[in-house]
């Protein structure tokens, strides 16, 4: 099985809304961007690295609260979400690939807390 690297950063409101629009030019925060560098320009610079997954904490922490969940379960969707744009999915370009990208946020969000939060 080939390994493969990727960064996690996580930044404040202020920081990902400096980054979104940078590289996005949306004058706001978000919850997380992701930056790949296994496709596009960066492309085989590093192999082995998929890119950096930048999440606002603070932006997870409010959606957290405001549907009574734990901020770490929230930083572990975005992370998963993050992972995945790196991997190829995309739920802006058509119907049919949100879904694919849903179901498979799904599946790794319950692996990843029955494990983390239901240990024997």
């Amino acid at each position: 099985m080939a390994s493969h690297e990727l960064s996690i950063v996580l930044v404040d409101d202020e920081e990902i809304t400096r980054l979104n629009r940078r590289y996005f030019h949306r004058n706001r925060p978000t919850n997380v961007i992701s930056f790949p560098m296994a496709t596009g320009e960066a492309a085989g610079i590093q192999p082995k690295l998929l890119g950096d997954v930048v999440i606002s904490a603070e932006t997870a922490e409010h959606h957290a609260l405001e549907v009574q969940e734990k901020a770490e379960k929230e930083i572990f969707f975005l992370l998963i979400h993050g992972i995945l744009h790196l991997a190829g999915y995309d739920h802006v370009a058509s119907a049919r690939e949100r879904r694919k990208m849903e179901e498979k946020e799904r599946e790794l969000f319950s692996i990843i807390t029955h494990k983390t939060w239901h240990k024997a």
